[in-house]
């Protein structure tokens, strides 16, 4: 069964469930600080999750676009990805434990026809915060799965929370048993060994955790994952993802072009390119901060490989039209945006390759100073440097080395990487800090302030301006917006000046609900239109901005205070970013 086979039963089957199937959000997250990428289908939802009133109704159903960066150096394995597809549904309020796993159970023997037999479960054993869920055991035998295929296990396997603060709750999750036979007489769903596969995992939201631990939510919710590519794996048949139709075409025309056989750098440049297709695609752009660095990373990480596999590079853009045409299907806007991600992406390849001359020429002085030196092992802190700093690969240096009778300690090096992947771990863990999307006060006021400075850029600068992201934390706004060139120092006092003159007047915040077709009519502005739902919440700021918006503003200009530019800057091409205070 092919991936869009699976994604289009999964949305059907919950649509007559009575849920409302919601657009994908962009794998670029808005107006949340915490994070550089969705990286799972509630994300964008976590607003409803608290309580907020979604228009689309308490019973919802998606497939989300998302981007997780932890792994993104064990890509070339057999079963690691950068990008996946999530398959989600939504309880928000509605039903809860029993009517979820009776749904997920009937979908995944009737829809998808798994063996009942395949299918073992995990549930949440109970603790001093939660206990045992009974209620998710007894709804699993009384669907027909035999005790000896339920297991119990604490909050490190069932037990689901975004960072460290956020709504949380037990989850109940489903393995499909591959076969294989078991390591040992222990061997279990929580075993690492390849017997058992994750499948879907429902969370049981009824939990907020903070500083002071956990309290109960207005809502008891239901917020579930099923990853697709790893369905469409087991349901083809396949070892790995890479050998379904979403990355075969683009594997066998690498292997084809290739002059040194290697399925790890085959692996690595398919996945990679097709993370970055989906990341241009929602507006990224290659840079040296948060998302852009990471695109900029998998792009740089990808000609490497082409590199080690003596692919011309010149071969690109017909590598990139056979990754697109393999997911257009899935994906149709690519098609009208191809020509666009094609340039993003050869033109920092071709940044690349500058870059790659320039850890030559380091490397040659590195090697230098190592002969001068007497020594014959080159230091592992220079090679890690040149990792670092000039995305210079370990084992081109290791290369270079032995021509010139040098040594690198790569089990030094592995170590001292190992070391910068955990500070890296923890930073990132660090950026989920205070959960996600934050609604506080100050939050709240620089989510308003963007609707007025992006009306007043348009007066300004003119209607060619338009949002392009923005990111909010209690201390200031940034905001992202197309316009080819700096703004002048007369532009910028014009743009303070008319936003607090708007801030001044006091104006209302109205909100409203309509159609999105009767939305945008009425002049509406949205960043990704594709992304809302059928009917849309529409803010209002007198009548000076409209704009679709998830919210929460507040209910008067009048309560922001005053409104101050600190930088204007280039974000990337054809897009300027302003930083700005309320005071």
């Amino acid at each position: 069964m092919k991936a869009i086979e699976i994604r289009n039963k999964y949305l059907n089957f919950f649509k007559k469930h009575g849920h409302s199937i919601i657009p994908s959000a962009p794998v670029i997250p808005e107006n949340d600080p915490s994070v550089l990428f969705n990286t799972a289908g509630m994300q964008p939802l976590v607003p409803y999750l608290l309580g907020q009133k979604h228009p689309s109704g308490t019973r919802l159903t998606d497939y989300q676009k998302c981007i997780r960066t932890v792994d993104i150096d064990e890509v070339g394995d057999n079963r690691h990805l950068t990008y996946f597809e999530m398959l989600g549904n939504w309880s928000l309020g509605d039903y809860f434990k029993e009517e979820s796993i009776e749904m997920s159970y009937e979908f995944l023997t009737k829809e998808l026809n798994i063996p009942a037999e395949k299918i073992s479960v995990t549930c949440f054993k109970g603790d001093e915060d939660c206990p045992r869920d009974e209620v998710s055991y007894e709804t699993w035998k009384k669907v027909g799965i035999p005790e000896e295929r339920i297991y119990f296990f604490g909050k490190d396997d069932n037990w689901w929370i975004a960072g460290e603060e956020g709504p949380c709750g037990a989850d109940t999750e489903m393995f499909y048993d591959t076969g294989k036979p078991k390591c040992s007489p222990e061997c279990n769903p929580s075993c690492d060994c390849g017997k058992y596969i994750e499948i879907w995992n429902n969370v049981f939201m009824e939990f907020y955790k903070d500083k002071n631990g956990y309290s109960k939510l207005k809502q008891q919710n239901v917020d579930t994952g099923l990853g697709l590519e790893r369905m469409a794996m087991i349901l083809q048949g396949k070892e790995t993802p890479f050998e379904t139709e979403l990355f075969s075409p683009v594997m066998k025309e690498l292997e084809k072009l290739q002059k040194i056989d290697i399925i790890e750098s085959r692996r690595i440049v398919a996945e990679h390119l097709r993370s970055s297709i989906m990341i241009i695609n929602d507006g990224g752009r290659p840079s040296n901060v948060d998302s852009g660095y990471i695109l900029r990373r998998l792009l740089r990480r990808m000609t490497r490989h082409l590199n080690k596999l003596e692919i011309d590079l010149d071969k690109l853009p017909e590598i990139i039209d056979i990754s697109i045409d393999a997911i257009k299907e899935m994906y149709p806007e690519l098609l009208d945006r191809k020509e666009n991600i094609k340039k993003v992406i050869i033109d920092e390849k071709d940044k690349f390759i500058k870059t790659l001359k320039n850890g030559e020429r380091e490397f040659e002085k590195v090697a230098n100073r190592a002969k001068n030196s007497g020594k014959k092992v080159i230091e592992t802190q220079a090679v890690f440097n040149l990792y670092e700093t000039y995305g210079f690969p370990p084992e081109m240096t290791e290369e270079l080395a032995k021509e010139q009778n040098l040594e690198v300690d790569m089990k030094d090096y592995q170590k001292l990487f190992k070391e910068h992947q955990e500070k890296s771990r923890l930073g990132s863990e660090q950026k989920f800090k205070g959960g996600l999307a934050s609604t506080g006060e100050m939050e709240i006021k620089y989510h308003t302030a963007t609707h007025l400075l992006n009306a007043a850029l348009k007066v300004v600068l003119g209607d060619h301006v338009h949002q392009k992201g923005s990111n909010i934390t209690p201390e200031r706004m940034r905001f992202d917006f197309s316009h080819n060139a700096k703004m002048t120092d007369d532009e910028k006092k014009q743009v303070e000046d008319l936003v607090n003159k708007w801030i001044s007047d006091k104006l209302d915040v109205t909100v409203e609900e309509m159609p999105k077709e009767e939305a945008i009519k009425t002049g509406a502005e949205c960043m990704f239109i594709e992304k809302y739902p059928d009917i849309v919440t529409v803010y209002s700021i007198g009548n000076i901005s409209k704009e679709l918006c998830g919210g929460p503003h507040v209910k008067n200009t009048g309560d922001l205070g005053h409104f101050k530019i600190k930088k204007e800057e280039a974000s990337s091409a054809g897009v300027r970013r302003i930083k700005a205070i309320l005071e």
